[in-house]
């Protein structure tokens, strides 16, 4: 393109330069012609007008007389009747501009000049507008460079922009060139770049989000498992076979909320649940793995609260805060239910040394974690409450509290047993 670019200015030019400039060594030419003739008829005349004068003073003309008033270079011969020619100066040989002028006393002045001075002074025009020409053609390689660089390298750059995206590097580049067209080119490639970009860092995310949450009830699902083939009591079978097939079914409904990404509540997917329900099957979920750990794991608070969210959603909140208690908590773990205003509170708190000061409430942050581990959980449970339309906040640092919050319905039935009941559950 480059190659094109200088080839198609430096045609141009040359057609210019050969227009233009025979035009004008036509036109020089000619005006250097009849201003040598001019000259030549002027001199003749100025001549004829001396010798008038010097014959109505009674001189004698002679050559001795008039040699100063010739030019050098001419030749003149000054013929009055009665008296021998006068010449001035050498007589040119070959071709010659010559003018012929009478006086008043009837003598004739006839002057010369050879041509060869205007064909040296037309060589010299011709020079000049050669050097001319060539500076013409200099300039326009010099500009046809820079422009057919200017146009070129950033259509390099975005060729290496858009081999960038197709290889996997979807990072904008935001660099413009002052070609209106190509920055137009350059602004859809970086939009494609940053929509590329977060799609790319939606599906890390959503790889993420799933190995995290998938990891959960597959491992409880793998306990329960165990403890099936370590029983040989066919009704114990039976009820962890049950459990199996909810944990097998909660597995089902975080690949499909993965999937849809349905997580907004105006798409209906909220509903009024039972709180305890959610709590009692994640006792009986991580019963397994607590008492594995000789630790224990509670319930108390209110009972019968209705809330409003996605049950499934909601126990894996619940899931990731008993798992994190599990992993870097100690003692026992409670889960407390209570009520304040028009919402539903789940606390879940440990035993152990808390979240440490210098993480605070970075705490909910990707990939931020006091030990070694992936440090998603809490803000991927952070995301499903909001989601529902409540919220995750961490109540207390040390012992650590983490409060889910979720809006709740007037309940719908008497309770069985007074609302300040306490209920433990080993």
């Amino acid at each position: 393109m480059r190659r094109r670019l200088i080839q198609s200015t430096l045609a141009v030019v040359l057609v210019v330069i050969a227009v233009f400039g025979v035009s004008l060594v036509i036109v020089e030419t000619r005006t250097i012609s009849n201003s040598a003739q001019e000259r030549v008829d002027s001199e003749a005349l100025r001549l004829a007008s001396i010798v008038d004068s010097r014959i109505l003073g009674d001189e004698h003309i002679n050559a001795e007389i008039l040699k100063n008033q010739v030019a050098e270079g001419r030749y003149a011969v000054i013929r009055i009747p009665g008296q021998a020619p006068v010449e001035l100066g050498l007589q040119p040989s070959g071709d010659v501009i010559h003018s012929t002028a009478k006086g008043e006393e009837g003598e004739t002045v006839t002057v010369q000049e050879p041509r060869s001075a205007v064909t040296r002074e037309v060589g010299r025009t011709l020079l000049i507008i050669a050097a001319v020409a060539l500076l013409a053609i200099v300039a326009a390689v010099l500009l046809a460079v820079r422009q057919a660089n200017r146009l070129a390298s950033p259509l390099t750059d975005l060729a290496e922009t858009a081999e960038r995206l197709g290889s996997g590097d979807p990072r904008p580049r935001h660099k413009r060139y002052g070609v209106p067209e190509l920055d137009r080119v350059a602004d859809v490639l970086d939009g494609s770049a940053e929509r590329i970009a977060r799609m790319l860092t939606a599906e890390r995310r959503l790889a993420a989000d799933a190995s995290h949450q998938l990891r959960t009830p597959l491992t409880a699902l793998s306990m329960r498992l165990e403890e099936i083939t370590l029983t040989d009591d066919p009704d114990n079978v039976k009820e962890e076979a049950t459990i199996a097939l909810t944990q097998v079914e909660r597995l089902t409904d975080v690949v499909e909320r993965l999937l849809t990404n349905a997580r907004d509540p105006r798409t209906g997917s909220a509903v009024t649940f039972d709180l305890d329900e959610v709590i009692k099957q994640q006792l009986e979920e991580w019963r397994p793995a607590y008492r594995s750990a000789g630790r224990a794991i509670v319930s108390s608070g209110k009972r019968h609260l209705q809330a409003v969210g996605t049950p499934g959603a909601v126990a894996q909140v619940l899931a990731a805060l008993i798992e994190n208690s599990l992993m870097h908590g100690g003692g026992t773990v409670a889960l407390r239910t209570r009520v304040t205003g028009n919402q539903a509170v789940v606390e879940v708190t440990d035993e152990g040394p808390g979240v440490p000061t210098d993480l605070g409430a970075r705490i909910f942050e990707r990939t931020i974690s006091g030990r070694n581990s992936t440090g998603i959980g809490l803000a991927v449970a952070r995301d499903l409450a909001e989601a529902d339309g409540g919220r995750l906040e961490m109540l207390q640092a040390q012992p650590p509290v983490f409060g889910l919050f979720l809006s709740r319905t007037p309940l719908k039935r008497p309770p069985l047993v007074d609302e300040d009941e306490e209920r433990t559950v080993r």
